[in-house]
């Protein structure tokens, strides 16, 4: 799915009231971290594409690779569908909208910034919730 001007809020069901910094345990990052150290250092310069090929690149620690790996890449990740960041535990879990501008590129927000109770306010911009964890 391709948004713009879209604020994905929050999920419905988030156990949070106040946003937190993704961190793991775990010997290799999740996904969201990796989206949330992406959109946080490059706030509107990734749109969804981009944020999903960066993240697994990253994931797969294969960075450095010619222009026609990366195509290669590209094209077979993209061969098949990749869930949207309704999805991310950024929205559904630690307390984060995302909003894609009228380009479709992406940055997130604390829910308790002001910048995003602006969008939230924002009559513009269509709200989307997050996912919920539960059914």
């Amino acid at each position: 799915m391709a948004y713009t001007n879209t604020l994905i809020t929050i999920a419905a069901d988030c156990p949070i009231s106040t946003s937190e910094v993704p961190n793991s345990n775990r010997p290799k990052k999740p996904i969201h971290q990796f989206q949330y150290e992406l959109l946080l250092d490059q706030p509107y310069t990734l749109t969804h594409k981009d944020l999903t090929f960066v993240t697994y690149l990253r994931k797969q620690g294969i960075e450095n690779i010619s222009e026609q790996e990366r195509q290669e890449i590209w094209d077979d990740l993209f061969s098949k569908g990749h869930p949207c960041l309704r999805a991310s535990a950024l929205t559904k879990r630690y307390g984060f909208g995302a909003h894609y501008n009228e380009e479709g590129k992406i940055a997130i927000y604390p829910i308790e910034s002001e910048e995003y109770q602006q969008l939230v306010a924002d009559a513009n911009i269509k709200k989307v919730p997050a996912m919920k964890s539960k059914r």
